[in-house]
C-alpha cells in the first residue's frame, strides 16, 4: 500500500533559502524512506546514490539515463549535461582541449543511452550565461536554480507520487547544499569544480 498522500502532505514547503530547524536532510530522508515500500525505497537508494562523487561514471549514468522512473532518467540526463558543460567550461579557461575529461559513452554503448545522450539540452543556453557569470558564488548559486526550475518541470503533474517525493528530496539536497555556506566555503568552490572534471592541475591560481 502507498502512502503518498500521506507523505507529500507531512512534507515541508521547501524553497532555495529555506533554513533547516531541529532536524537535517539525513533526517527528512530517514522519514520517507521508512513510510515507503521496498520499490520506492530502491528508487530513493538509486536517486541519493548519485551524490555520491566516487558513482558519477559512464556505468552509473547508463543506468540512470534508462531508468524506468521518469524523474530519475531526466533528472540524470540535465545533471550530466550540467556536469559536461561545467567541464568544458573549465577547460576552456584553463586552455585545455574542450573535450577533456568530458563524459562519454563507447560506441558499444546500449542504443537508448546513446539515444538519450543525444536529445537536445533545452537549457543550454540559460546554462552557458550561468556559467559566465562573474564569480563563483554566482554561477554555483545560478546552477542550483536552474536545477531548482527544471525540478519543478519534472514534477508539474506529480501531486501524490512516488516522483514528487523524489523532486523535494532533490530540492533538499540543494537547500543543505547552501544551509552553511559562508563566503570562504564559496571561494573553495573553484576547487571543486576542478576536481569535478577528474584531473589536477598544477599551479591553477583563482582570485575571484
Amino acid at each position: 500500500m502507498n502512502n503518498y498522500e500521506y507523505i507529500v502532505a507531512s512534507l515541508p514547503d521547501i524553497t532555495t533559502g529555506w533554513k533547516f530547524g531541529e532536524k537535517g536532510p539525513q533526517d527528512y530522508i530517514e522519514e520517507i524512506v521508512s513510510l515507503c515500500p521496498d520499490k520506492d525505497r530502491e528508487l530513493i537508494g538509486f536517486l541519493m546514490s548519485g551524490y555520491e562523487d566516487g558513482n558519477l561514471n559512464a556505468e552509473f549514468y547508463a543506468k540512470a539515463l534508462t531508468h524506468k522512473d521518469r524523474f530519475i532518467s531526466e533528472y540524470f540526463r540535465f545533471d550530466l549535461n550540467v556536469r559536461n558543460a561545467k567541464v568544458k567550461y573549465l577547460n576552456k579557461a584553463l586552455g585545455r582541449p574542450s573535450d577533456k575529461d568530458v563524459l562519454t559513452f563507447s560506441e558499444d554503448t546500449p542504443l537508448a543511452v546513446l539515444d538519450a545522450v543525444a536529445e537536445e539540452f533545452e537549457e543550454a543556453a540559460d546554462l552557458e550565461t550561468v556559467l559566465n557569470a562573474g564569480d563563483i558564488l554566482s554561477r554555483e548559486r545560478g546552477i542550483d536554480d536552474l536545477m531548482w526550475e527544471k525540478i519543478d518541470n519534472l514534477t508539474t503533474f506529480n501531486y501524490f507520487d512516488i516522483d514528487a517525493i523524489l523532486g523535494f528530496i532533490t530540492k533538499l539536497n540543494i537547500v543543505a547544499r547552501w544551509y552553511k555556506l559562508d563566503e570562504q566555503t564559496g571561494r573553495e568552490m573553484f576547487k571543486k569544480l576542478v576536481d569535478e572534471v577528474r584531473g589536477t592541475f598544477k599551479g591553477v591560481e583563482y582570485n575571484g
